[in-house]
């Protein structure tokens, strides 16, 4: 009997009755319940306990309501087991309390619903991790049904891959030895039965004990995730190629883009074939007129593009369009390779573009947005990875709807930046210009971006009597409109240039053009209006005289030049005070004279070189000081200076299109001019033609005597007959013989056509003919006519 009551469970209070009710043994739990010791209840009825008598001697088991020693009443469950021993005692009776026992039938209810159930996996190993009960059919995620499970259980490489097995079993064994769950951990793994198809599972494992805390095995909770991860690796995808939208606008960057999306987590490997056409911003031809394709971005998942297939840059052709699925737009799934690989036996080049060695399925993509198609996206998987289907061809066929749109706006904003830029480059100069004055070299920079393309410009325009400007802008605005604004302000620098104004001048005229400019645009209908607007443009504008060494520098809002002396070290800004950019009012435009030694460098740039926050301004500045300074002391060319400046300051495609002109000043020899000031006294005019015929022999020019006798006599007689004195009479020898006269008059002369009955008016039309080019300046004292005349060929 005690040998009985020894094994009974712990949990309630247990009671050994004989035929007639009576206690023949209890458990000490009793005591507990009812605050009686086992002693003092042996021997007495069990109905002495039951606050309400029943029936019979024997309980008939279920709810029941006993008395507590305290006079309190204790709500239980009774459970009645008949014993068949032959021996006194007839049965045992277990009361449990109440709330004990609800728990015991949920924990009962939890069990019967978890293994009844497939939805949700549960799985028990024992303590070899061998699968010992599930509540999962057999073809279900590497595990097998109970009833095959066999009493020695199933190990888990008899139902999973080796290498997956593995990683299982090292994820249970630490929940058996450390007690420590895991929770929610996804895992993919492979079927024996399959090893091709991948499944993901979310996997919880807790230890199960014994009532003395020994580990008696793990049981483990799972859901089957695949679909819902293919779901969301599907959706992900979409995104990430819708999201190449917000990228760059560079084509080859968001094929770049859309290759990795693609790899790792669809594919192993992925190709981006674009039309040709397409990468400058054209629209692509009929590809059944064998259209080239160019191969623009690969992805691998090692890292590594495998070498028997067409790399980036290579050029190919679709040879039979009316085959290729892509060519008909629609996307295509080949789960098998193998008859693609019997059919290419022969074909090495069709090998090369679709068929790299260790693939096992591919997919082909078709790019089209708009109507067009742009080309294709040809994508590999290797080895155990699940092959492409047609789940995949229509995954893929929305992949690449998104992406198109991102390539089509990249080749149309090509188009749009070409065309900017050819724009832009058609309205500049060109790139070095050497005068007598000075040895000029400017480059420009486009923007990498269609948005930075602006009016950026610079000019080296020769003036009258040797004299040269330089001329540094930037139009506000970008793209098209602002190139197009740019060749207006620069046509109008270059005719208020031949007007020889002075540089503060020539701004306050410029300034006056661009508010009438402005005003217009603001008036004009469009969606552009405004977008090339020449409002806020700046301007910087310098005449330099290489007779007299001196350079005139105006500024509109424009940075100074920078300034670099032979002999001195330590380039800097000129010192310019900058007006008010045009069109903004305010402020007048000062000039700065500068009196410069010969080899001096001057390097105009736009504002948008330096602007780059303000420790990367500070540290462009210095860069540009270092290199101006170091040019000069080195005796570099203005090119070589001009690249080298570039190459340190912008080593990468800058945000905006930037402008820089080196200019290497000369000064002319002092023995290439003759001055001579004169009396307004018509006896002056002889002298004025002794004095050139005597200047002329001396530099061996006696062809040009008589000519230049005519025109300096003719003009020194003007200006005593109509401006009085002194006058100055100046020669300049050069490329060309230059001849002025000076006056204190601030009239323009004007060549007209004289009558048969007019005593003058023919001077000035004599002096057009005896010159190659003439015309007249203002001076602060008056004002300068002046000729050219082609110096004789020897």
């Amino acid at each position: 009997m005690s040998d009985v009551v020894g094994r009974l469970p712990s949990d309630g209070a247990v009671m050994v009755l004989d035929n007639r009710g009576t206690m023949l043994a209890c458990t000490p739990a009793v005591k507990e319940l009812l605050g009686v010791g086992g002693r003092e209840l042996i021997g007495r009825p069990f109905a002495d306990l039951l606050a309400e008598p029943g029936e019979g001697p024997l309980p008939p088991g279920g709810p029941a309501t006993l008395g507590h020693r305290r006079g309190r009443t204790v709500q239980v469950r009774l459970e009645v087991l008949p014993l068949n021993g032959g021996s006194e005692a007839q049965c045992l009776v277990r009361a449990v309390p109440v709330t004990t026992a609800a728990d015991r039938e949920q924990d009962d209810a939890l069990v019967r619903a978890l293994f009844g159930q497939t939805e949700i996996g549960l799985v028990l190993h024992d303590t070899d991790l061998r699968i010992v009960r599930t509540n999962q059919p057999s073809d279900a995620i590497g595990l097998l049904a109970g009833t095959g499970a066999g009493p020695g259980g199933v190990a888990l490489d008899e139902v999973l891959v080796a290498a997956d097995a593995q990683a299982v079993a090292e994820r249970l064994r630490r929940v058996a030895e450390t007690g420590k769950p895991v929770t929610n951990q996804v895992v993919r793994v492979h079927r024996r039965e399959a090893p091709e198809q991948e499944r993901v599972v979310s996997l919880s494992a807790f230890r199960l004990e014994d009532r003395e805390g020994r580990c008696t095995g793990v049981a483990v909770v799972f859901s089957d995730m695949t679909e819902r991860k293919q779901a969301e690796l599907g959706l992900a995808l979409v995104s990430g190629a819708e999201k190449l939208l917000l990228g760059s606008l560079d084509i080859v960057r968001t094929a770049e883009g859309l290759a990795g999306v693609l790899v790792p987590e669809y594919a192993d490997l992925a190709a981006v074939d674009l039309a040709e056409a397409a990468l400058v911003g054209e629209e692509p031809g009929d590809f059944s007129l064998g259209a080239p394709l160019r191969r623009v971005a690969v992805a691998a998942r090692s890292g590594v593009w495998p070498a028997e297939l067409l790399t980036v840059g290579a050029s190919l052709r679709i040879r039979d369009p009316e085959q290729e699925f892509v060519y008909r737009r629609s996307a295509l799934a080949v789960p098998d390779l193998s008859e693609l690989r019997i059919a290419l036996a022969g074909d090495v080049e069709g090998r090369r573009q679709v068929l790299p060695d260790v693939a096992a399925s591919l997919l082909m993509m078709p790019l089209q947005a708009r109507g067009l198609l742009l080309g294709a996206a040809v994508l590999w998987r290797f080895g155990d990875r699940p092959r492409f289907d047609a789940d995949d061809a229509e995954l893929g066929a929305r992949i690449g709807s998104r992406a198109a749109i991102s390539l089509d706006n990249a080749r149309r904003y090509a188009r749009e930046h070409r065309t900017a830029e050819a724009l832009q480059r058609s309205l500049l100069p060109q790139a070095v210009v050497r005068v007598s004055a000075a040895d000029t070299a400017g480059s420009y920079l486009p923007a990498g971006i269609t948005t930075g393309i602006g009016g950026t410009w610079f000019d080296v325009i020769p003036l009258s009597s040797c004299r040269v400007a330089f001329v540094v802008g930037d139009v506000a605005g970008h793209g098209v409109e602002a190139a197009a604004a740019m060749g207006r302000l620069r046509t109008a620098v270059q005719t208020l240039s031949d007007m020889d104004l002075p540089p503060e001048e020539l701004l306050t005229h410029l300034d006056d053009l661009v508010v009438r400019l402005s005003a217009a645009e603001a008036a004009a209908p469009g969606p552009n209006r405004g977008q090339g607007t020449v409002l806020g443009s700046t301007c910087v504008y310098a005449v330099y005289d290489p007779i007299t060494g001196v350079c005139t520098i105006a500024s509109a809002g424009h940075p100074p030049p920078v300034l670099s002396v032979p002999g001195r070290p330590g380039a800097d800004f000129a010192a310019v005070r900058p007006g008010p950019p045009l069109g903004m009012g305010g402020l007048p435009f000062e000039p700065a004279e500068l009196a410069m030694e010969p080899g001096a460098l001057l390097a105009f740039c736009t504002g948008k070189l330096l602007a780059h926050g303000e420790d990367g301004a500070k540290k462009r500045l210095r860069q540009l000081r270092e290199q101006v300074d170091a040019a000069v002391q080195e005796d570099r060319t203005p090119a070589e200076t001009g690249r080298t400046v570039l190459r340190h300051l912008l080593p990468e495609a800058p945000d905006h299109d930037v402008a820089l002109l080196m200019a290497r000043l000369h000064v002319l020899p002092p023995d290439s001019t003759a001055v001579w000031e004169l009396p307004a006294d018509p006896e002056a005019v002889g002298r004025a033609r002794e004095m050139v015929t005597a200047q002329l022999s001396a530099w061996d020019l006696e062809e040009l005597a008589f000519t230049t006798e005519l025109i300096a006599s003719e003009l020194v007689t003007n200006s005593i007959r109509y401006a009085g004195g002194p006058v100055g009479l100046r020669l300049i020898r050069d490329q060309v013989l230059i001849c002025e006269v000076s006056d204190p008059s601030q009239t323009q002369p004007r060549l007209r056509r004289a009558r048969l009955t007019d005593e003058g008016g023919r001077g000035l039309f004599l002096i057009a003919q005896l010159s190659q080019r003439w015309g007249s300046r203002y001076t602060h004292r008056g004002k300068t006519i002046w000729t050219e005349q082609p110096l004789p060929v020897n």
